[in-house]
């Protein structure tokens, strides 16, 4: 989901992320790493056969 920035997001365990950014991508799959913001975990990943 992408929110226009600036952004204060709290979690379900009550810590707060913020992010100045002018567009934030926030996670909803929770499979990243850097959760509550999207890092594109959920992307599948391909390896190339050189």
């Amino acid at each position: 989901m992408m929110v226009q920035g600036p952004v204060r997001v709290e979690t379900p365990d009550g810590s707060t992320v913020e992010s100045d950014r002018f567009m934030v991508a926030i996670c909803t799959c929770r499979r990243s790493k850097t959760y509550p913001m999207c890092d594109t975990s959920h992307r599948k990943r391909r390896r190339s056969n050189p």
